[in-house]
């Protein structure tokens, strides 16, 4: 069972992460790219830094996108893929805001 404070938490932490993209200049440094592949479950994209993968991102049944940043145990949810893949990025120190 999920206490109010885990989903004011979770809250705060959603709100936290939308107000640190909106802040966002350029999402992803060059050297950061995407690409898929196609398994028996669907589409599974993949973040890219160099040859280093950072993450992979999906959509799942409900129309959620789920992001899995490498050693990370956390699997948030999001409303849209850029919002995965800049979760993915800023868990691996990527993310520069724009603080102009």
């Amino acid at each position: 069972m999920i206490t109010q404070e885990a989903l004011d938490d979770q809250t705060l932490t959603q709100s936290e992460f939308e107000e640190y993209v909106n802040q966002v200049h350029d999402p992803a440094p060059p050297e950061i790219e995407s690409d898929s592949v196609t398994d028996d479950f669907g589409e599974l994209y993949r973040v890219w830094n160099g040859s280093q993968l950072l993450g992979t991102f999906y959509q799942n049944l409900e129309g959620k996108w789920v992001a899995q940043p490498c050693n990370k145990d956390e699997r948030p949810c999001f409303e849209t893929p850029l919002q995965a893949q800049l979760i993915i990025i800023a868990v691996n120190g990527l993310l520069v805001a724009d603080v102009a």
